[in-house]
């Protein structure tokens, strides 16, 4: 009964956040299956993104892999909760991904949150042809990287980098 409750407020969270894309919503907890353990960290790192607690969800998901490293959504919760706590970690998180989209060539958020890193990191190349997958995949999810890569062009007058952002 338990998971089902976790399970079931991660999913209002997300629902009263706005988030329109499939690809970062709580799973299912199999029953009775190797599995079950990984995708309920994944799911309870789904709920510390929400609450923006990027360093409490990092640890879920890396749990998480650690039980199934097939798990292509936690690769890319993972990337996107390293993009969150800073610079240092950009290249760690297009590790994980590029791990994502190895794994699940369609998930189009991965996509999406790629081509933000890439913008943030100036490369605008990258980032354009991310967002055209993004368009293919999920057109839904375009305007947030179109304002990403906009914002990572014209600057920021902080650092001369885009904010990180967040859709």
């Amino acid at each position: 009964m338990r998971r089902w409750r976790v399970g079931f407020v991660a999913a209002a969270m997300f629902a009263a956040a706005g988030a329109h894309s499939a690809e970062t919503d709580p799973l299912p907890v199999p029953r009775q299956s190797a599995r079950a353990s990984a995708v309920q960290l994944y799911n309870d790192g789904v709920a510390l993104l929400l609450q923006r607690n990027f360093a409490a969800a990092q640890k879920k998901f890396e749990g998480a892999l650690a039980l199934d490293e097939q798990l292509a959504e936690a690769h890319n919760n993972l990337a996107y909760a390293l993009r969150m706590q800073g610079r240092h970690n950009f290249r760690l998180s297009l590790a994980h991904y590029n791990r994502a989209i190895e794994l699940k060539p369609t998930l189009a958020q991965a996509y999406s949150y790629r081509g933000t890193l890439f913008a943030l990191q100036g490369d605008f190349l990258r980032a354009r042809q991310d967002l055209e997958m993004v368009r293919k995949l999920d057109a839904r999810l375009a305007p947030a990287l179109e304002r990403a890569i906009a914002g990572a062009i014209d600057g920021d007058k902080r650092d001369g980098i885009a904010s990180q952002v967040e859709y």
